[in-house]
């Protein structure tokens, strides 16, 4: 890299340390919540919604996008210093969610001009929450299964059918929703891509009553919903395609890889091992916890420099093809072998569900561990993704 140029990336480095510091209160820095936006659950917390506005006015909730776009335009190793600044600050990601990480990018690369502007720029502002239309109770794992039906009406097309597992559907404004368009065809053919509005009286969603005691998930019943003709992402029939696109971005978008979508993960493992084990001169004091410990932290710290390694390598400043189904598998199952550590070390106190002699820290684990199981499922499951590898990576015969 060119001394000039390296003196230009320290000059944006200076002024975006600048911007963090003058425009990100307090309240948007370490642990807690990331603003999502929306209209039906809007951010109420003042320190999240000003660090938004303040972002969004440069465009940088949405930093890679184009100007134009709602986004500040900026280029992979622009991205990185930012994500860099913003861990040294420990402030929080300006916006996050299913708008600016799945159905924005999907966008950007399918969607028309007036798509974009209709639908991006909102996104950037935190105006709109989206919500995923993709799993039936008869379509999981072979989604292309899927059979709620999109009848052309000429100018519009009428919805009907079931999605299950619709995550936060209850408080989105908009859907992508995966339908079928032709039943005639084989069945990977027939399938299109609608975006659609979830403010209208043949949408309903009900929440789903978890074993975490969490209602995250939804199912979503269309009953002569309405789609607009304007609002077909990509061409009639050709939704496949499209959807397994958006399927990579969830998986491991750019942003995902080099932790511009990271949370504080909580409490790290060692001093969790400490307080519950005990302390032997700054050492966990039980030798195989400590080394189960010092594995599942060696192994993630080598996960996040192969995911940084993997944005370097790629020539655009864009989500990787089929590869991310491996960061998938491996992310899912490190979590999950964390979150199960987690409970272990804390033995009898990590099984607490309610009650005086558990804290909210030892009850909030639990909640975590029984959701984590999930993890291998959504997204693909890891037997999806296995399959993928294999065929799309290793070029192995079908």
């Amino acid at each position: 890299m060119a001394a000039e140029q390296l003196a230009e990336f320290e000059q944006f480095r200076g002024e975006l340390r600048s911007f963090i510091e003058g425009s990100c209160p307090d309240g948007a820095r370490g642990q807690g919540e990331i603003a999502g936006g929306g209209k039906k659950f809007p951010t109420t917390d003042p320190d999240l919604k000003r660090w938004m506005d303040a972002c969004s006015e440069r465009g940088l909730t949405v930093p890679m996008w184009p100007k134009e776009y709602g986004g500040a335009d900026l280029g992979k190793e622009e991205f990185m210093i930012w994500i860099e600044e913003l861990r040294q600050a420990r402030a929080r990601t300006p916006l996050a969610g299913m708008g600016t990480g799945l159905i924005g990018p999907t966008i950007l690369e399918y969607g028309t001009h007036e798509q974009k502007l209709r639908h991006l720029v909102p996104i950037s502002r935190g105006e709109f929450r989206w919500c995923q239309g993709y799993s039936e109770p008869s379509a999981g794992s072979d989604l292309a299964s899927l059979r709620t039906r999109a009848e052309d009406k000429g100018d519009h097309f009428l919805v009907n059918g079931q999605k299950i597992w619709t995550s936060g559907a209850q408080v989105a404004d908009w859907i992508f929703v995966l339908v079928r368009t032709d039943p005639d065809v084989p069945k990977h053919e027939g399938i299109s891509f609608l975006l659609m509005d979830m403010d209208q009286p043949g949408i309903t969603p009900r929440p789903i009553q978890l074993i975490s005691g969490n209602s995250p998930f939804c199912e979503t019943f269309f009953d002569n919903a309405i789609g607009r003709k304007d609002d077909l992402l990509g061409e009639i029939n050709k939704g496949w395609t499209v959807g397994k696109r958006l399927l990579q971005h969830e998986r491991s978008s750019i942003s995902s890889l080099v932790g511009g979508q990271r949370r504080d993960p909580g409490p790290r493992l060692a001093d969790v091992a400490k307080r519950y084990l005990g302390d032997d001169e700054g050492r966990i004091a039980h030798a195989e916890v400590r080394a189960r410990v010092i594995h599942n932290e060696l192994s993630g710290e080598a996960f996040r420099l192969t995911q940084k390694r993997t944005v370097e390598e790629t020539k655009e400043a864009t989500t990787p093809g089929p590869a991310t189904s491996m960061f998938k598998v491996y992310g899912t199952e490190l979590t999950q072998q964390r979150i199960e550590l987690m409970r272990q070390i804390r033995g009898v106190q990590g099984l607490g569900w309610d009650g005086d002699m558990f804290s909210e820290e030892e009850k909030e684990n639990v909640r975590s561990w029984l959701s984590s199981r999930a993890m291998s499922i959504y997204s693909g499951s890891n037997e999806i993704q296995r399959n993928i590898i294999a065929k799309r990576v290793l070029g192995l015969p079908d």
